[in-house]
């Protein structure tokens, strides 16, 4: 587990915030995952919420110099594997089951898994990670509940996702046990349906800056 573990790490600190994506249109991902590698943000998150997902993942992936793309809301193990596929080079999920943690095992490409409760930390402990995903953050407790695992559950480390923004992502970036967070709002829908790329780096160089 530790490669992988590595390798995991070696993304998750390219930079302080990960943007977690939605792609409605396919068409749209080469050119918002460019505005946000102009911004600082390379390792890109794309969630599996939409029937585009897969062909943005693969164009990002293929067409996008400098990003690192990954794979978000996985919930499966044909997911999972549809994904590698597709060009991911890093999988989330926003839990855990016995399914995923098998199917990850069958592969190089690093698997960042969802936990909420110290249980489920010290399951996936268990299993031999070490960085989770830690989701839904602010509706789980927020930074003050991830403070409070980080003596009783030292060595663990965590991407919280999940109510994040500029606002209050440094409350969790100064936490010892926090990598990095995960987000939405360095891609607006707004921005994102207008084409205002330039919009979009500024607020990627704007999240870039937050550990600077």
């Amino acid at each position: 587990m530790s490669v992988k573990t590595d390798k995991l790490l070696s993304i998750l600190k390219l930079q302080p915030v990960v943007p977690v994506l939605m792609i409605d249109d396919a068409a749209t991902a080469v050119l918002l995952a460019r505005a946000l590698v102009a911004g600082g943000l390379n390792a890109i998150e794309i969630t599996l919420r939409t029937p585009a997902a897969l062909e943005a993942i693969r164009a990002v992936a293929d067409e996008v110099e400098g990003a690192v793309a990954g794979a978000g809301t996985i919930l499966n193990a044909a997911q999972f594997e549809a994904a590698i596929e597709a060009g991911s080079q890093f999988i989330v999920s926003p839990g855990t089951t016995q399914e995923l943690i098998d199917v990850a095992n069958e592969h190089e490409v690093p698997l960042l898994p969802g936990a909420a409760t110290a249980s489920e930390v010290m399951g996936l402990r268990e299993e031999g990670y070490e960085v989770m995903k830690f989701f839904p953050a602010e509706q789980a407790g927020g930074a003050a509940y991830l403070k409070a695992l980080s003596s009783p559950l030292a060595g663990s480390l965590f991407c919280p996702t999940g109510g994040i923004s500029l606002a209050n992502a440094r409350d969790y970036l100064s936490l010892p046990n926090v990598v990095c967070v995960g987000g939405s709002w360095v891609a607006p829908k707004e921005l994102v349906a207008k084409g205002d790329w330039a919009g979009i780096t500024k607020l990627a160089a704007e999240a870039a800056a937050l550990k600077a």
